[in-house]
């Protein structure tokens, strides 16, 4: 006790409630004891960044929220955060300096991209498990055009040794999940169509057998979709981390 740990692993309301989403949390802390990254967690002091709050509208919210664990992290003396969220991620990396909190800031498939890069998970020219498989990946908003992280979950993919199918609307023209700005938590609005089973369709039309995504939203409104059209039996919707800690037998 007492030291800075070298990453604070930031796991957030999804990946510490979720059901589907505390896989996600298990499958990157193997990866983390694996390479044996000197990592912690906030555990209970940890609470909401305070996205869903502001994205609602509720800015003093976010403010309390945020400066509870502002707080928090500078009384550790953390410098470094990683999360597998999105959400999480932009706000701490690009909302919460004006309220005094300056950390650097990694998503998890930026700092998997980095392991793999450095040789310390999926040795060049391994064999995986993935060999053969088609992969398409699903950008989540918050990493994608708000952040322009692109390149780094399609690496992670790529060592994977899949084949990587796009959908016709990814990158900078990616469709949105239908769940941010506060929406995976309201009610439906009247239309003809959700956003999800929209956003599964064109993930179907690819052909792959796993929808891969980096956020913990998109997971959920993804594999929804999935049901919605009965292919869960054929098609998977997985984290980046899972599927790094399956071809690793973790």
């Amino acid at each position: 006790e007492g030291k800075v740990p070298e990453i604070l692993f930031w796991v957030g309301c999804a990946g510490s409630f979720d059901e589907r989403y505390k896989n996600v949390t298990k499958a990157f802390v193997k990866i983390l004891n694996k390479v044996g990254v000197d990592f912690a967690v906030l555990g209970p002091e940890e609470t909401c960044t305070g996205d869903p709050a502001r994205r609602a509208g509720n800015d003093f919210l976010f403010q309390m929220q945020a400066m509870a664990n502002i707080q928090v992290l500078n009384g550790y003396g953390i410098k470094t955060i990683v999360t597998a969220c999105p959400h999480c991620f932009n706000t701490l990396k690009n909302e919460y300096p004006e309220l005094g909190g300056n950390y650097q800031v990694v998503h998890h498939s930026t700092y998997l991209q980095q392991l793999i890069d450095e040789g310390k998970v999926i040795q060049k020219g391994a064999q995986t498990a993935f060999k053969g498989r088609k992969i398409t990946f699903h950008d989540s908003c918050y990493l994608g055009r708000a952040n322009n992280i692109y390149e780094a979950p399609r690496r992670v993919l790529e060592a994977l040794d899949a084949e990587l199918v796009e959908m016709k609307r990814c990158k900078t023209k990616g469709l949105c999940c239908g769940a941010g700005g506060g929406q995976m938590f309201k009610d439906a609005e009247k239309g003809n169509k959700e956003v999800n089973i929209e956003r599964t369709e064109e993930a179907l039309e690819t052909q792959a057998d796993t929808i891969a995504v980096a956020c913990p939203f998109c997971m959920t409104m993804m594999s929804d979709g999935v049901k919605n059209k009965e292919k869960e039996g054929s098609v998977q919707v997985q984290d980046l981390a899972e599927l790094i800690a399956e071809s690793e037998g973790l």
